[in-house]
């Protein structure tokens, strides 16, 4: 008989409730609107104050407010949680048909009316409607977002490429044209200096082999039973970093662990990132030690290295895509920016977290933990 552990499968997440926010300063109204909402997560707030705390926590997904409350009104409102999150929806309940109440809200970016006393059903097919619209609006920002990442990857590609490729190109051609002489001392060491470079360039498209897999393939877990003393090892084994400094010590200290559930692929991904950027930014001579601890109810895995270090105000750039920490400014640092990012979304499908500290000179310090359950 298979186990659940054993057998590999895809984990969905649970399906998020939509949220909604009813701002207004008669709990009975309230009340019956969230009778009305059945099929939403609802918060109350009986002022502007209050709901403004109530957003800040929450984040709703739509704002209904009414506009005339004591210590505020519903304009207000609008107006301060737009300037947070421009996509918010917020739906404005108003007794008064007044155009200049109307205008100041459209103004300010209100995204439908509903006249007091209310129809529910009315009520219901306007935070449905409104709800739709603004789902249309996200797609439409990812859209334009992945464009331009699009845009970025291709730009980042051909300039990662064509460094390598000039050198290759400029050795050929000053061969072919007899400017290079064999006989010549330097010879031997700038045919192994294309030679490291035509390496390089064949890294690169395996690494652009991996992470068109990784972005393809970003839907879900397929978890089997893993040993994480055995994946960390591998990827010590194989970093080509750690390969490149032999001047580098490495330490892996690792207390006993339960075998895990855990999707294989992702996580051993995530530590070769890791593992391959503490070796990186350690410089030709230093030491890099990997703690695997039991905690109980979770494991971390520590990675810390003693080199250049990474400025404060740069940590919490370090996981965005494309970002690369170039503490020489030198504009050549290999790689595409995209291994960390990757590194904490598949950590985080895990429920787990992973966190950067470092201090210039001081080194990196790496922390990841994974719930055993």
């Amino acid at each position: 008989m298979t186990s659940e552990l054993a057998r590999p499968g895809k984990v969905s997440e649970p399906k998020r409730h939509q949220t909604i926010l009813i701002v207004d300063d008669e709990k009975v109204i309230r009340d019956l609107c969230e009778k009305a909402l059945k099929d939403f997560k609802v918060y109350h707030a009986g002022s502007c104050n209050e709901a403004l705390l109530v957003y800040e926590r929450e984040r709703c997904d739509l704002i209904l407010t009414d506009v005339m409350m004591p210590g505020g009104n519903g304009l207000e409102l609008l107006k301060r949680v737009k300037e947070v999150d421009p996509t918010v929806v917020v739906i404005i309940m108003t007794g008064f048909a007044e155009k200049e109440v109307i205008l100041n809200a459209l103004k300010e970016g209100a995204d439908d009316f509903i006249n007091k006393p209310l129809n529910l059903l009315q009520l219901k097919t306007a935070i449905e409607k409104s709800l739709a619209k603004k789902k249309l609006k996200e797609e439409l920002s990812n859209l334009k977002q992945l464009d331009r990442m699009k845009s970025n990857f291709l730009s980042l590609i051909s300039h990662k490429l064509r460094t390598p490729i000039t050198s290759i190109s400029l050795f050929l051609q000053n061969l072919q044209r007899g400017v290079i002489d064999c006989s010549d001392p330097e010879f031997k060491r700038t045919v192994q200096l294309i030679n490291a470079e035509a390496g390089y360039l064949g890294r690169l498209v395996a690494d652009l082999l991996t992470f068109s897999k990784v972005m393809i393939g970003n839907e879900g877990l397929q978890l089997q039973p893993c040993d994480l003393k055995e994946i960390l090892a591998e990827a010590l084994q194989d970093s080509r970093e750690a390969q490149s400094k032999p001047g580098v010590e490495a330490e892996l200290v690792c207390d006993a662990l339960p075998v895990m559930a855990l999707d294989h692929d992702k996580v051993t991904f995530a530590v070769r990132q890791i593992v391959d950027n503490a070796f990186k930014f350690s410089g030709e001579q230093g030491h890099v030690t990997i703690n695997l601890r039991n905690a109980g109810s979770s494991i971390f895995i520590v990675v810390s290295d003693s080199g250049l270090g990474i400025p404060r105000s740069e940590i919490p750039k370090v996981f965005e895509k494309f970002y690369q920490i170039d503490p020489d400014n030198t504009g050549q640092v290999r790689g595409f920016g995209l291994g960390l990012f990757y590194a904490r979304e598949f950590i985080h499908q895990h429920g787990g977290s992973i966190n950067l500290d470092s201090q210039p000179g001081l080194g990196t310090t790496v922390t990841v933990s994974l719930p055993i359950q």
